[in-house]
């Protein structure tokens, strides 16, 4: 279906809520990963979307991908049911730092999403700060920050247990969850689990297949308190997925393109987290509060090549991405209008991949084909940042200095073993100002500079990648600055709140594929890959501007509508057309209300544009235009008993076939998402 262009009057119905619920009350969301410590958002001059934990169950998002679907500057680019990742205003996984409870994800993850190394259905709170971040996140946050906020040991006495369970058709899957916490004295202890058993889903067109897995995930906490003041924290997660597929990296083999393809799948990938914390909060006219933590974190991945026309695997690959990190901060209200925040982070990253590959003709024999041997990446960043309050003006002013180094001990299958060291320190800064003309009236401007070293893929693998080339990997290539340029309005009262940005992001050096030809192309790829050739390297810039907007009113007591509209645009100014794969124009509309007593129904509608702003020339025609399409979903919750609910909901109410255009594939390949599918839902505490 081809949707009429969306147009700015759209602006009118400004888009998706961020936190809707049928209150008496409209207010405004407190963001702790926007500043670095808990501060309303309407005292932010940063644009962010909050999701808590209600609205996340309401919405039966599957994953932090499905979650944030849809949200103004967010987009989804997807590979399979369960590799979901979002872009922010843009830009994709490689240059958004994601975090859980403030520990940042580190992988090289050639497919599915590093946010699938986590469960949903525990998290608590999902806080997006969309824009250049990397005063406080360092290396990688050129689009933003994710922080998904699980649940902490609470000193409340006694035992307290929060559950529940879902089923979904589309699907028929299954998930649990249940959190315990409990509490005596200065101690608290809190576990918590959430597993999942997916079949391969419907689409209108029938089952879409290889898109099943199983996913189980625990979590635990324990606390001590010293005192009043001071706390120690241990905590432990497991996350373990086991046959996921991603129909997306679908490739054609090149002994025989017409007839021959493979597929990745990862029959286990398993995520281990340990961590050690101090915390204490100040006291007096000037309190400091500090926090400390030291943590480790694996990610282990098995990522295997299917052969379709063998049916079995032709190249496995084992590996372990290992992040031993140090996190200190602080922040101190040295004086009454100024809050002043300073923290050191440093962590190092190590990958070793144990990568065997069958031979053609027969691919019965395996040789060892590792694309790089001991790689690692050590960043140490430190900042400053200074909230100042001067009557209606709140003024935030940040500085960050980080050095980012890379090493591996070979690449090529140990072909290369010098020139593989790189160096890239960066400044990172921001300047933002909020005014309160009136509660309804808060315009805000920001400037941010961040930048993104280069990762282990980008330095030293080559591979088949997304776009269908193979790229060859530069231990070379050099960090990208981002300067972005932000001009918004905030407001809220009782019964309306919203938010509305615009920004420009300017990026140098920026990394992408060249392609090469001819004897440039043998020497970088090998003489099998050089027809289809790119090499990893720093271009000059590329340009990407956007507006968003969201907003929710209450129209009668109990009842919200809300509205809202997205819209970005990339360009390659060195190729002069627009950027890959960038979203299309989408808006959203909804209701929230109260229609039975105990009872609430809600409503939304989604319109995506046709996206036919496409890069022909950067992919050789490989990137095509997609349809628009209007999606709806219904859905009832009746709170049946104390602190007892139970969920009805159909999402594609109308059955509408369609994919995203960030749908990773071959073209005509790619994966159509899910159908009409019926969702219920028991969330319930005891």
């Amino acid at each position: 279906m081809a949707l009429p262009h969306l147009r700015p009057i759209t602006l009118s119905l400004l888009v998706a809520f961020s936190a809707a619920h049928a209150d008496d009350t409209a207010l405004s969301a407190v963001n702790v990963t926007a500043k670095g410590y808990s501060a309303s958002d309407l005292e932010t001059p940063i644009s962010t979307s909050t999701l808590e934990r209600e609205e996340i169950a309401r919405r039966g998002g599957q994953n932090l991908g499905d979650a944030l679907r849809g949200e103004p500057g967010i987009a989804i680019s997807n590979d399979s049911a369960q590799g979901q990742n979002p872009t922010l205003r843009g830009l994709g996984k490689d240059s958004i730092v994601l975090l859980v409870d403030g520990m940042r994800f580190n992988s090289a993850q050639p497919a599915g999403a590093i946010a699938s190394f986590m469960s949903l259905g525990i998290a608590e709170r999902v806080e997006v700060v969309k824009g250049a971040s990397s005063v406080l996140y360092g290396t990688g946050a050129l689009g933003g920050a994710i922080n998904v906020l699980l649940p902490q040991a609470r000193f409340t006495p006694g035992v307290g247990v929060e559950a529940g369970a879902s089923f979904d058709s589309a699907s028929k899957g299954l998930r649990g969850t249940a959190v315990m916490n409990a509490s005596a004295g200065d101690h608290a202890l809190m576990v918590g689990a959430s597993l999942a058993r997916i079949d391969d889903y419907k689409s209108p067109e029938g089952s879409v297949a290889r898109t099943g897995y199983d996913s189980d995930s625990f979590i635990g906490q324990y606390r001590f308190r010293l005192d009043n003041q001071q706390q120690i924290r241990i905590s432990a997660q497991l996350h373990k997925d086991e046959d996921v597929w991603y129909p997306g990296s679908i490739q054609r083999h090149p002994t025989n393109p017409a007839t021959r393809t493979t597929i990745v799948h990862s029959p286990q990938q398993e995520r281990r987290l340990l961590e050690l914390g101090y915390s204490r909060k100040g006291s007096g006219e000037q309190p400091l509060n500090l926090d400390v933590r030291v943590y480790r974190q694996e990610m282990e991945r098995q990522i295997y090549a299917y052969a379709n026309w063998l049916n079995r695997d032709i190249v496995t690959n084992q590996v372990t991405f290992q992040t031993d990190g140090i996190d200190a901060k602080a922040d101190w209200l040295v004086h009454p209008q100024h809050l002043v925040s300073f923290g050191v982070n440093t962590w190092e990253m190590t990958g070793n991949p144990d990568r065997w590959q069958a031979a053609a003709p027969n691919f019965t024999a395996f040789s060892a084909n590792n694309p790089f041997q001991k790689a690692k990446i050590t960043a140490v960043g430190a900042y400053v940042q200074d909230d100042m309050r001067f009557g209606k003006l709140n003024v935030l002013a940040g500085l960050r200095y980080d050095t980012v180094k890379s090493s591996a001990d070979s690449m090529l299958n140990g072909a290369r073993t010098t020139g593989l060291d790189g160096t890239d320190n960066a400044f990172s800064g921001n300047l933002g100002a909020i005014y309160e003309v009136s509660p309804l009236l808060r315009p805000y401007a920001n400037y941010a500079r961040a930048f993104r070293a280069p990762g282990m893929r980008e330095r030293y693998e080559s591979g088949v990648r997304g776009d269908g080339y193979f790229y060859a990997g530069s231990p070379e290539v050099e960090a990208e600055k981002a300067d972005q340029f932000e001009l918004g309005i905030k407001g809220a009262s009782s019964q309306f709140v919203y938010q509305v940005a615009g920004y420009h992001n300017r990026i140098e050096n920026y990394l992408t594929g060249q392609i090469l030809t001819g004897a440039a192309a043998t020497a970088a790829c090998g003489a099998p890959n050089a027809g289809n050739c790119k090499k990893t390297v720093n271009l000059g810039n590329v340009a990407i501007r956007g507006f968003e907007a969201n907003a929710r009113w209450q129209v009668v007591s109990g009842h919200w509508l809300s509205a809202g509209y997205s819209m970005v645009r990339g360009t390659n100014n060195d190729l002069d057309e627009p950027l890959f794969q960038m979203p299309a124009d989408e808006a959203r509309l909804g209701w929230l209300g109260n229609v039975l007593p105990g009872v609430k129904a809600d409503f939304t509608l989604r319109l995506v544009d046709r996206q036919d702003r496409i890069a022909t020339r950067f992919t050789r025609g490989t990137e095509n235009a997609t349809a628009g399409f209007v999606t709806a979903d219904l859905g009832a919750t009746w709170a049946f008993a104390k602190n007892q609910s139970l969920r009805l909901a159909v999402r594609n109410l109308a059955d509408k076939t369609y994919h995203e255009h960030q749908t990773e594939g071959l073209s005509g390949w790619e994966i159509k998402a899910p159908g009409r599918s019926v969702q219920l839902a028991w969330r319930g505490s005891f």
